[in-house]
């Protein structure tokens, strides 16, 4: 039987990009969607390649969403081999100008939405003894930068709680745990970014509004620049994903591309795939 995979988010970008990466690569595919009415570029696509690709409905923060899209795979494989946690959406507006319905929200699907999947697929993963569990987060997960606390703040939890688990869940369980951290995609993620900054018709108000002019000038000019790499295609951070689904022991932490790898290094230098963490405090802990 073929090694099964659900990637979550797969209606656009690195998810939809991954499913059919990994369906052309000899996985099962679970691609799973909030929103089943933007499926057709997808179901497109398996019928022009015949590719072994399911669509299922998962909206990541509801449980009972991912409990009855993962019973559907167990039914019909009897075990889940790899979680792909993509969904995920950008934000980038100032806290203080940010209603706390905006926060709970970018709370939930980038931050929860990981903890309900990862919560869901582990007693199936933990029972057969094998598993993984890749979490797309973001140079911002390593890295805050400005007018995306709230953004950042919720892709270090997930790295924080991807590093907790992977001090103890691989060892006891051979479940492999690694964060994939993209820089910039050239996805529809960052239009829906920017979407969602708009206060009354503006990103920013009051005096915050050339402090974001000058961000939105750095990110365009950024954006321009494509020989120093900044924004990279949805199927190069695909490619990754599935380098680290076939690794033997994958790292708990890589980067996509050097851009990234050179915003992070401050952090990251002493320790660069986060293995030497994971075994100091398995050391100090267990």
């Amino acid at each position: 039987m073929k090694n099964n995979v659900l990637i979550t988010g797969t209606s656009t970008g690195v998810g939809f990009e991954s499913a059919i990466l990994f369906a052309n690569n000899g996985y099962k595919v679970y691609a799973t969607m909030r929103n089943l009415d933007k499926a057709d570029a997808l179901k497109a696509k398996i019928k022009a390649n015949d590719l072994d690709i399911e669509i299922l409905h998962l909206d990541v923060t509801s449980v009972t969403s991912i409990n009855l899209a993962l019973n559907i795979i167990i039914q019909q494989d009897g075990k889940i081999d790899l979680l792909v946690n993509n969904a995920g959406a950008g934000f980038a507006k100032t806290t203080e100008q940010s209603s706390i319905e905006e926060i709970k929200w970018v709370t939930d699907v980038n931050y929860l939405g990981v903890i309900y999947c990862t919560q869901a697929v582990l007693p199936f993963m933990r029972k057969q003894k094998s598993g993984q569990i890749i979490s797309i987060t973001s140079v911002g997960g390593l890295v805050g930068q400005p007018f995306n606390e709230l953004y950042c703040g919720a892709k270090f939890g997930v790295e924080g709680f991807m590093e907790g688990l992977a001090t103890y869940i691989s060892d006891a369980f051979n479940i492999k745990i690694t964060c994939v951290e993209p820089g910039g995609i050239t996805t529809e993620f960052m239009a829906s970014a920017i979407g969602k900054t708009a206060v009354d018709g503006q990103f920013a108000t009051g005096e915050y509004l050339p402090i974001f002019e000058r961000y939105m000038a750095g990110n365009q000019k950024r954006a321009s620049e494509s020989k120093e790499q900044v924004y990279q295609t949805a199927l190069e951070v695909s490619d990754v994903l599935l380098n680290v689904a076939r690794m033997e022991n994958p790292p708990l932490r890589i980067r996509t591309s050097e851009w990234a790898e050179k915003f992070c290094i401050l952090k990251t230098q002493a320790d660069p795939d986060g293995t030497r963490i994971v075994n100091q405090i398995k050391e100090s802990f267990l």
